[in-house]
Formats: structure tokens, C-alpha cells, sequence
């Protein structure tokens, strides 16, 4: 397999669809807002959180999804790495999704389940639309690489 520059060049343009703009933003902000709150809300959102939903390490497993939820929507809400920034993003949400809310399924059913996950599916799909189509023409992205 040979590497060819243009296929990265692919994977950092952009495109002129406007409701690319609007799903960056929710995406972005959703995510930094909440990898905020794991260090600012400890034991609501952060280790305190982590530890209560039974994970071994819960102050490195707060801070670590916590620093890619910021970094990634951080990136994301610029519209810098989109597309790299959205892969991250989708990870945590189908550990979310693996951990905390299969568990419903089991316990209550479907429709508890399906209620329970909506949020986490809803953000994994705008994670992945952003893989897809990477970020809008207001991105640095676009500013820098077309």
C-alpha cells in the first residue's frame, strides 16, 4: 500500500453543505461542555460519576474521557481535524452506549433501553455525519486546507 498526499488532502476538505455548520456546533458544544464538567463537577460528572457506574479507575477514566470530550469538541465547534476529531467522539459514545446503557436493556427493555439511549445514539450519528462529510466552509479546515 503506497501513501499518496492526496488521500490525506481527501480526509482535511471541506464541503459547502450549510447544515454541516449547525451539526458542528451541537456537536462541539455538547462535547466540550460536558468534558468540562468531568473536571469541574467531580463527583457529580467526573471520578465521583465513573467510580459510581462501577469502572476500576474512575479518576483516570473520568479525565481521560473528559480531555478527549474537550479536545474533540473543542476541534469539532473550530471545525481544525474535524473529520480526526469526530473518531474519538464516536468511541466514547459507543462505550456509553456498550456500558452504560446495554445494562438497561437487559433490566427494563426496549423501550426503556431505546428512552435511555437516545441521547448517546443521537450524538454518536452527528459524530459519524461528521466523519462522513468533514467540517463546512466558516471551518479552519477550510482556512487552511481547502
Amino acid at each position: 500500500m503506497n501513501f499518496n498526499p492526496k488521500d490525506l488532502r481527501d480526509w482535511l476538505t471541506t464541503n459547502d453543505m450549510g447544515a454541516v455548520l449547525v451539526i458542528r456546533i451541537i456537536l462541539g458544544y455538547v462535547f466540550l461542555v460536558a468534558g468540562l464538567q468531568k473536571f469541574i463537577f467531580l463527583e457529580d460528572m467526573g471520578p465521583g460519576r465513573f467510580e459510581e457506574m462501577g469502572y476500576a479507575f474512575p479518576a483516570f477514566t473520568a479525565y481521560f474521557v473528559g480531555f478527549f470530550e474537550v479536545l474533540g469538541g473543542l476541534f469539532i465547534l473550530l471545525g481544525f481535524l474535524t473529520r480526526y476529531a469526530a473518531v474519538p467522539i464516536m468511541i466514547i459514545m459507543l462505550t456509553a452506549i456498550v456500558t452504560t446503557k446495554f445494562p438497561v436493556l437487559a433490566d427494563d427493555g426496549f423501550w426503556s433501553f431505546a428512552h435511555a439511549v437516545r441521547l448517546d445514539f443521537s450524538m454518536f450519528m452527528c459524530a459519524l455525519f461528521m466523519w462522513f462529510v468533514g467540517s463546512d466552509k466558516k471551518s479552519l479546515d477550510h482556512k487552511y486546507f481547502g
